[in-house]
């Protein structure tokens, strides 16, 4: 695991777009976060369902085989993928991961779950037929490196789903956003003014399909590796 996130064009170029992304978290710095929000996310996850459920099941609901959840916090995801599939959840936080194996008991599946640093996943490539991952780009250090990581252990053949969240494109809450997205970085370390679409661009995904929601904050991929 790398405790320093890089500093190569993509991500200065980000840096020039996004104020908050000025004063980078270090992973370490990042696990601390977790640590104080993990239970609390948790706890919320019922009124989670209620704002990104039907997107998070649009997206993850008809996948199959060996599946990788990246950055899967909780265990959020769990629910809305098939009982069919073998599932394998990373994420850095162990207070996270807690959380996510009393996930995985009350919805009575089974998954292995593992501390992983999304930006240097320890599988080899192509060990999966598909990989997930939810609102986890805005707290990646690199999240451009992190989604080549995820293509990188897809199989050709499989497909990346991803439901991530931005700026709104409605003036009065983009608005909003930027004036508390240095605040809520430094508290949470989410930039929650992202782009979604250009990290993905930036990461030379091959996006298949694209949808957005929630006034423009939620955005979907379905990804085809190359």
């Amino acid at each position: 695991m790398t405790s320093t996130p890089r500093t190569d064009e993509h991500q200065s170029h980000r840096t020039e777009n996004d104020p908050a992304s000025n004063r980078p978290m270090s992973l370490s710095e990042i696990q601390a976060s977790y640590a104080d929000y993990a239970d609390w996310l948790h706890r919320f996850e019922r009124f989670d369902r209620l704002v990104t459920g039907r997107y998070r099941s649009d997206r993850f609901g008809d996948v199959a085989g060996k599946v990788l959840d990246v950055a899967c916090g909780t265990g959020t995801n769990f629910r809305y993928l098939p009982e069919t599939v073998e599932l394998v959840g990373i994420d850095l936080s162990p207070e996270m991961l807690q959380n996510a194996e009393t996930q995985l008991s009350e919805l009575g599946r089974e998954g292995t779950l593992r501390q992983m640093d999304a930006q240097d996943l320890d599988f080899p490539d192509d060990s999966f037929d598909t990989v997930i991952s939810a609102l986890s780009t805005c707290t990646f250090p690199d999240p451009v490196a992190a989604l080549r990581e995820m293509e990188r252990v897809c199989k050709p053949d499989g497909t990346i789903r991803l439901v991530e969240h931005g700026r709104s494109d409605v003036g009065p809450i983009a608005r909003y956003q930027e004036w508390r997205a240095d605040a809520h970085y430094a508290k949470t370390g989410c930039r929650w003014t992202q782009e979604p679409r250009e990290i993905v661009t930036e990461a030379g995904l091959s996006v298949q399909e694209t949808s957005s929601g929630l006034f423009g904050t939620i955005t979907t991929f379905e990804i085809t590796p190359t």
